[in-house]
C-alpha cells in the first residue's frame, strides 16, 4: 500500500497511511483555520476611516465613522465584529494587516492554491503547507489524524499526503463511524468496509468523533452545526489542525447586507469556539487564524459590490497571541497599476510564525526558503 491512500464515502473523504514508528515527543498545539471562502473585503472589515480616499472610492459601500465597532486601541472594525470585543480586551486577538503576496493572482482557484501550498505566484507545488509541516514529525504521527476539514470537500493546506479527514456531513460521518468502529458493533456500508481494511481509519473513525457534550450554546443553522462538530473534534485532543470553511464572501453585488451577515457569523463562530473549548480545557492550547484567497478591489463596482482584489487582513485569536495590530495597512493613495492594494506582509511570514512560534518547527524547510516570522504569537 502506498504511504498515503485516499478513500471516499458518503459524507467523508479520508487520506490515511501507516504511522511511522517514531518516538512520541509531545502533543502538538491545536490550529483552527477559518477560511473565508470567496475573497473577504478587508477594507470593510478593518476599516480605514481616517483615509479620505476610502470614501472617494466607495461612495455607497463605505462604512460611516459613527457606525463602526471601536475597541480600545484597535483600528475601526465592521460593526458585525462587535462580539469580538471581549477577546480584544482580554489580549487574545491580533489583527494582521496588508497580507498578500507578489504578483497576485485574481482567480479563486489559483489564488487559494497559492495560499494552501505556500507557493510563489508562478510556482506550482503538489503538497499543502501543513502536509509538509506534519510530514515525519513524531508528535503529529502520534495523533489519530493530522487534521479534519469541515464545510468543504477539498483538503486545502492538508492536501497531497496528510492523514486528513474532510467532512461534508459531520453528523452522518459520526453515525457511520460509530457503526463501523472496531468495538464489535455491526459494520455496514462503504465506510465500515474501509474501516475494517485500514487500521488508521478505524482510529480516525473511533477517536475523531464530535461526541463531546457542551453547555455552550451554538449558533443555529448549518454553520452552527459545523462549529459544534469542530469543537467536538477539538475536544478529543486527537488532531492538530481543523479547517472550517465559511462560504459566500465573493460579494460582487449587494455586498453590504451579505458581508454584514457573514462577518457576524465569523465573530459568533470565534466567540462560540472560545467558550466551548474553554469548557473542555482545550482553549489554552488553541490558535484560531482566519484567511481568505484574496481581498476585494478598493473601488466599489456598479452592482453595489466589489470585485476580486489583492491584499487583505487576517485575524488571530487565542491565549498565546501577541494582542494588537501587526503589519502595516496598505495605502489607498498608492494603489498598483490596476487599482489594487499593494501588500505589506507576505502571507508566508504568517505561516512562518505558526510553524516556528506555535509548533517549533523549521519553517525554512517547509516554506522552501526563509520568511521572517510576523511574531504575532507569544
Amino acid at each position: 500500500m502506498k504511504r498515503r491512500v485516499f478513500l471516499t464515502s458518503s459524507g467523508a473523504l479520508l487520506s490515511c497511511a501507516t504511522l511511522p514508528a517514531w518516538a512520541v515527543l509531545s502533543t502538538p498545539r491545536l490550529l483552527i483555520l477559518l477560511e473565508l471562502r470567496g475573497g473577504n473585503d478587508s477594507l470593510n472589515t478593518v476599516v480605514p476611516i481616517e483615509e479620505g480616499a476610502y470614501f472617494d472610492l466607495r461612495p455607497r459601500l463605505a462604512l460611516k465613522p459613527d457606525a463602526v465597532a471601536r475597541f480600545a486601541g484597535a483600528p475601526a472594525l465592521h460593526p458585525s465584529l462587535a462580539p469580538l470585543e471581549n477577546l480584544w480586551r482580554d489580549g487574545q486577538m491580533a489583527i494582521l494587516q496588508g497580507v498578500g503576496y507578489p504578483l497576485p493572482n485574481l482567480s479563486h482557484f489559483r489564488s487559494i492554491e497559492i495560499w494552501d501550498t505556500a507557493s510563489d505566484s508562478q510556482q506550482f507545488l503538489q503538497t499543502g503547507w501543513l502536509t509538509r509541516a506534519v510530514d515525519r514529525q513524531p508528535a503529529f504521527a502520534s495523533l489519530s489524524a493530522d487534521g479534519v476539514v469541515i464545510g468543504a470537500a477539498d483538503l486545502g493546506p492538508l492536501s497531497g499526503g496528510a492523514r486528513a479527514v474532510a467532512l461534508n456531513d459531520p453528523a452522518r460521518f459520526a453515525r457511520q463511524a460509530r457503526l463501523a468502529s472496531a468495538d464489535g458493533a455491526a459494520s455496514r456500508g462503504v465506510l465500515a468496509h474501509v474501516l475494517r481494511v485500514e487500521s488508521d481509519i478505524v482510529r480516525a473513525g473511533a477517536e475523531v468523533r464530535p461526541d463531546a457534550i457542551f453547555k455552550t450554546e451554538f449558533p443555529r443553522g448549518a454553520l452552527g452545526v459545523a462549529i459544534q462538530h469542530a469543537a467536538g473534534i477539538a475536544a478529543t485532543g486527537k488532531v492538530s489542525v481543523l479547517r472550517l470553511t465559511v462560504p459566500g464572501f465573493d460579494t460582487h453585488q449587494n455586498q453590504a447586507g451579505i458581508h454584514a451577515n457573514l462577518l457576524r457569523a465569523v465573530a459568533d463562530a470565534v466567540v462560540t469556539l472560545r467558550a466551548a473549548l474553554t469548557e473542555h480545557g482545550v482553549w489554552d492550547r488553541t490558535l484560531i487564524l482566519t484567511y481568505s484567497e484574496f481581498g476585494r478591489r478598493p473601488r466599489e463596482n456598479q452592482s453595489g459590490g466589489t470585485d476580486h482584489g489583492t491584499a487583505g487582513a487576517m485575524f488571530a485569536f487565542g491565549p498565546h497571541v501577541r494582542a494588537g495590530v501587526h503589519g502595516e495597512a496598505p495605502s489607498l493613495r498608492s494603489l498598483d497599476e490596476v487599482g489594487n492594494l499593494r501588500h505589506t506582509v507576505d502571507f508566508r511570514r504568517v505561516y512562518a510564525s505558526v510553524l516556528e512560534n506555535w509548533w517549533q518547527l523549521p519553517s525554512e524547510r517547509i516554506l522552501q526558503r526563509r520568511f521572517e516570522p510576523l511574531n504575532f504569537i507569544a
